[in-house]
């Protein structure tokens, strides 16, 4: 099941490839190429491909969990023999570095052995019945069964790992799945289905429809699609859960994801880890640490430090394999983010380092003296650029970084146990790291957010749970 061509993305329909009459083309980001055209899906292959993941899930929600595991340890395999393939694909669709897509294909092996391990262990739980009058003489079970067809929207800039951490828990709870990716994602998602077929998924259970919004609006409010997971902006999020009415969803979206450096904090660690969540992936992450906040005390070590690391990394061709900071995908995303960086300064912000733009790149950027209303504090930057606040008091720390309606991820450098137990308290957020920034993450853990950074989780078994729905199972033992 070998794609058409190298550069172009079809649709998969029920295990077949289809062209469409639209295409988008993909650039590389570093010198323009064109690396890619993706073939717009009709409004009939959105409705085709539901119908597919439909008919295939009658089949699949009956097979063994034991079955499935295997399937889901199977794309594992088969994933992992084109790895080589997939990095360069990731480089030059998505723009990342060598070591960013190396260790996206690492990370996306992980996730689908995780998957198929929890999937030999869903289960439900033995209701007491007999815990009030009426359920005397009753036995009861609470089991989880699948949703049927789930359908997923996935960014450009995770477009392997964030694929199958919808992908799998999907299958693994007796699903179907259609997935619509980011242009600059297709090829990639294309390459997942090959995988998907080597490894002997049926088809049907894992269909694609390319394209843009309008594909994705044709998907996400189809009338057999059971529930939707979208990972984007809070923009689309939102515009997604008006389409869907009463649908249920798993939504990830945006962050502003916050780093309290405290006074006591260990500095050399601290600054290694804020440097590498700020700067890896180029910033093009919802949990990128986009805004730091450092105690007084040592904020003037701390910032020069900060800005020295930035200094070293070496902005060049994605597929240079000494090049530590890729453009952005597109550059009219470096000629936003530049702006914002200029429109800091001119209001008394500090550009402690970078600033500097060629085309889609720009360079790894510290700025200090921010101030609350600018928009590279209040909103979403996705780029290179990291702001640095300083506080004296906890107090003022935690309230700047619950500031805003953004709540996926935030961290917090401490070697005193209490401010590490208030900051998990108080910050409103749904990861709070201790000793590492805002960026860190195990694939297994529960990866979501509050207020406007969404809802449900990801990591493989709490997506299962969002990908079944309980079913109250009563026996009454009567009389023959």
């Amino acid at each position: 099941m070998a794609q058409p061509s190298p550069v172009a993305a079809h649709s998969l329909v029920g295990g077949e490839w289809r062209s469409g009459p639209l295409t988008h083309p993909v650039l590389y980001s570093y010198d323009g190429t064109l690396v890619a055209s993706v073939e717009e899906a009709s409004a009939a292959t959105v409705c085709d491909a539901v119908r597919a993941a439909v008919e295939a899930q009658r089949l699949w929600r009956g097979v063994p969990a034991f079955r499935r595991s295997a399937l889901i340890a199977g794309v594992g395999h088969a994933l992992e023999r084109r790895a080589e393939t997939l990095i360069r694909a990731l480089v030059l669709n998505s723009s990342k570095t060598l070591r960013d897509a190396r260790a996206e294909v690492e990370r996306s092996l992980t996730t689908l052995q995780v998957t198929a391990e929890e999937t030999k262990r869903i289960g439900g739980e033995v209701v007491p019945m007999d815990a009030l009058p009426p359920g005397a003489g009753r036995f009861g079970v609470a089991v989880r069964v699948p949703v049927g067809v789930v359908a997923g929207v996935t960014p450009f800039n995770a477009p392997l790992n964030l694929a199958v951490h919808k992908l799998g828990p999907a299958l693994a709870a007796g699903n179907a799945f259609v997935v619509k990716p980011h242009p600059h994602g297709a090829v990639i998602t294309n390459l997942l289905a090959e995988a998907c077929h080597e490894a002997g998924i049926p088809a049907g259970l894992f269909n694609i429809v390319q394209g843009g919004a309008e594909v994705g609006r044709a998907l996400v409010s189809h009338r057999d699609v059971a529930l939707v997971s979208f990972t984007g902006s809070g923009a689309v999020g939102e515009q997604i859960t008006r389409q869907i009415g009463l649908k249920r969803s798993v939504m990830e979206l945006g962050g502003n994801a916050p780093t309290i450096v405290h006074a006591d904090a260990n500095l050399t660690a601290a600054v290694s880890a804020c440097a590498e969540a700020a700067f890896a992936l180029s910033g093009q992450s919802c949990v990128s640490t986009q805004r730091i906040y450092v105690h007084r005390a040592v904020a003037s070590e701390f910032i020069a430090a900060l800005a020295e690391s930035a200094r070293r990394r070496r902005l060049g061709d994605p597929m240079d394999p000494t090049t530590d900071l890729a453009p952005l995908v597109s550059e009219s995303a470096a000629i936003r983010v530049e702006s914002w960086i200029q429109e800091a300064v001119r209001g008394g912000a500090t550009l402690a380092c970078g600033g500097r733009r060629e085309r889609a790149a720009l360079e790894a950027t510290v700025v200090t003296d921010v101030q609350p209303s600018m928009r590279l504090v209040c909103e979403e930057v996705f780029g290179p650029v990291v702001t640095v606040s300083v506080y004296e008091e906890l107090d003022v720390a935690l309230a700047a970084a619950n500031a805003g309606p953004w709540g996926f991820k935030a961290g917090i450098f401490t070697n005193s146990i209490d401010v590490a137990l208030r900051a998990a308290r108080e910050l409103d957020f749904g990861t709070v790291n201790i000793n590492a920034a805002s960026r860190s993450r195990v694939d297994h853990e529960p990866s979501g957010g509050t207020k406007g950074s969404g809802w449900g989780r990801e990591g493989p078994r709490y997506a299962i749970e969002d990908m079944t729905h309980l079913r109250m199972v009563s026996l009454t033992n009567l009389p023959s």
